[in-house]
């Protein structure tokens, strides 16, 4: 079946994310200042590239609510 993930940058994952969730969602699901406090896809990549344990949970909530859907 391999990774889900394999090729897909976290920059996707953001963007597809933000589309379907939205920023005000996405920080009800996962509460991090960089979906807070004035959210966007620049300052969310330069949080989660320098905070592994967030970036760990963006991409739980990405194959959870997004890649099901994309089959």
């Amino acid at each position: 079946m391999g990774d889900p993930l394999h090729g897909i940058t976290l920059e996707q994952m953001l963007i597809e994310l933000h589309e379907v969730l939205g920023w005000e969602h996405m920080a009800y699901l996962l509460p991090i200042n960089c979906f807070i406090n004035e959210p966007s896809i620049k300052s969310s990549l330069k949080f989660l590239r320098r905070t592994p344990w967030a970036r760990t949970k963006v991409e739980k909530m990405y194959l959870e609510r997004i890649v099901p859907f994309k089959k």
